[in-house]
């Protein structure tokens, strides 16, 4: 490879290992921009940037989206359509969106072992598969409500690969053997394993759905969106409420009746072989924990008592407590090595980074008024139908592209409409429900609309488990129709009493914008 030209070397490196029609379509990108913008249109140029992003997120699998997008938005300074101190702008008054991602991402990871440690005693002292799974779909809803959605799938993605660790190193005798030694009935029982893994890990990924949508702090678009609308913790979830409540009771029903039914993969039960393997290895482990060790989970669940009731009071911003749980746990459980510290901040510093790309994209979209026309069409609308409409597009959107970047210009533009004199104060604030509830809700249908979802099909563990892309849209189907409809249904008819009733009784009052 010494020989290796110059250009041959540049192809290459470029994108490094995505396929070559990727590069070539993204090339194709960055020359057609410049051309389209200063010799067709702007508004065109912008709208084909936003159209090239969303793409770069569908095809997250091939290659992850802050490279392409990036390269997507330096052109787009370069050339013009936005500027540095418009990004920054839109940097700067989303900074408790980042401190979220930095600080309480990282603050979560430090508390892990207690993570596990209830998931793993979830799975192996319940015995029936539709308690198991209402039980693992419950926890996550409740654990995404409070805590970031992508650490509480990577806590149950830990459990999972453990445990499929655990029993292939049991029925392949050494770990050296190849899993082709496996005899036909051990065969049997590690798909049947692998099924049962599929289902748990889709419930508590919908499950990180219906409890993430419920707070501001349960997805990053929802801070975004709490804090344009100037609602606190409290605030948010009770205006949520008329939507994600009935949207929370159907889709706990979905999950007991995909279970009962057994459709689109689900209802397959633990082999009581693979159960019995995990059992001795767990009362093993527990045997062999020293009482430093139980001593740190009971820290971390007082801990995790603080996080809830600082989060609940709105004791201060949500990466300053993120930061003082980082503080907390770090100090009582003996971590103090900088190393050890930095691991913490790798899982989430990459859709940091993502993310400031989705606020370059923004400030195309604010500077370029792309979305002036399509807000201006809604707007004609009765205030029902701005309701239904703002939450069907965002649940378009979300499913084929990313909900935070969704949200973002949507409640953006909301906003501008409501400082323009456009909309009331009032519809604003409905406004905001329909777009948090149509980023959230409708996005189940695909990986690419819910990060914890994406996370869960490229983490390591998916391709032993057979889970793939086609897989987890026809697994998450039952779900996607449910929460869509009732979502639709509560925005569409019990969004504007619910609120009008919850004014009335004092528990909400409008902000001061």
């Amino acid at each position: 490879m010494t020989d290796m030209s110059l250009g041959r070397a540049l192809r290459n490196n470029f994108l490094g290992p995505c396929p070559g029609w990727y590069k070539l379509t993204l090339l194709g990108f960055l020359i057609l921009n410049p051309l389209v913008f200063f010799w067709v249109s702007p508004f065109l140029a912008g709208w084909l940037l936003v159209a090239e992003f969303i793409f770069t997120l569908g095809m997250a699998l091939k290659c992850y989206p802050l490279q392409p997008g990036g390269l997507l938005a330096l052109q787009a300074v370069f050339i013009g359509m936005t500027s540095p101190d418009q990004i920054w702008h839109e940097v700067s008054r989303n900074i408790p969106v980042i401190t979220l991602l930095m600080f309480m991402v990282a603050g979560i990871y430090f508390m892990k072992p207690l993570l596990l440690f209830v998931f793993t005693r979830l799975l192996l002292r319940i015995r029936s598969k539709v308690v198991l799974s209402l039980a693992f779909c419950l926890a996550a809803a409740f654990l995404s409500a409070f805590l970031d959605a992508l650490t509480v799938i990577a806590v149950v993605i830990g459990v999972a690969t453990g445990f499929y660790d655990i029993y292939h190193r049991y029925i392949t005798g050494l770990d050296q053997q190849a899993e082709s030694n496996i005899n036909a009935e051990h065969a049997q029982t590690l798909e049947q394993f692998r099924a049962f893994l599929r289902s748990l890990l889709m419930h508590a990924g919908v499950g990180t759905a219906l409890g993430g949508v419920m707070t501001m702090v349960g997805e990053p678009q929802n801070l975004i969106i709490a804090k344009t609308a100037g609602w606190d913790f409290a605030s948010f979830f009770l205006r949520m409420a008329a939507v994600t409540i009935p949207v929370f009771l159907c889709g706990i029903a979905t999950c007991i009746l995909v279970e009962r039914v057994k459709i689109c993969g689900y209802g397959v039960t633990l082999p009581d072989t693979v159960r019995q393997v995990l059992e001795d290895y767990e009362r093993k482990t527990s045997a062999e924990r020293a009482p430093q060790e139980r001593t740190m989970l009971w820290i971390q669940g007082i801990i995790g008592i603080w996080l809830i009731a600082a989060l609940a009071f709105h004791l201060a911003e949500v990466g300053l407590i993120g930061l003082s749980v980082i503080i907390l746990v770090t100090s009582f459980c003996g971590i103090t090595e900088e190393h050890a510290i930095g691991k913490a901040f790798q899982d989430a510093m990459p859709f940091t980074a993502l993310l400031t790309v989705f606020f370059a994209i923004v400030a195309v979209i604010i500077d370029q008024q792309l979305f002036t026309p399509l807000i201006q069409f809604v707007l004609q609308g009765s205030a029902q139908q701005q309701l239904t409409l703002f939450y069907l597009f965002n649940g378009l959107l979300s499913s084929i592209s990313d909900n935070v970047f969704v949200g973002s210009i949507y409640i953006n533009e909301a906003h501008q409409a409501f400082e323009q004199g456009r909309i009331s104060l009032e519809q604003f604030e409905l406004l905001a429900v329909a777009i948090n509830t149509g980023t959230n809700l409708p996005s189940v249908a695909t990986p690419n609309g819910q990060a914890a979802f994406l996370f869960l099909l490229t983490s390591a563990l998916a391709p032993l488990i057979r889970l793939s892309y086609g897989r987890m849209v026809i697994m998450a189907l039952p779900y996607t129709i449910v929460m869509t409809l009732v979502g639709w249904l509560c925005v569409a008819f019990a969004l504007v009493p619910a609120t009008e009733l919850l004014t009335e009784w004092q528990w909400i009052t409008l902000p001061k914008l």
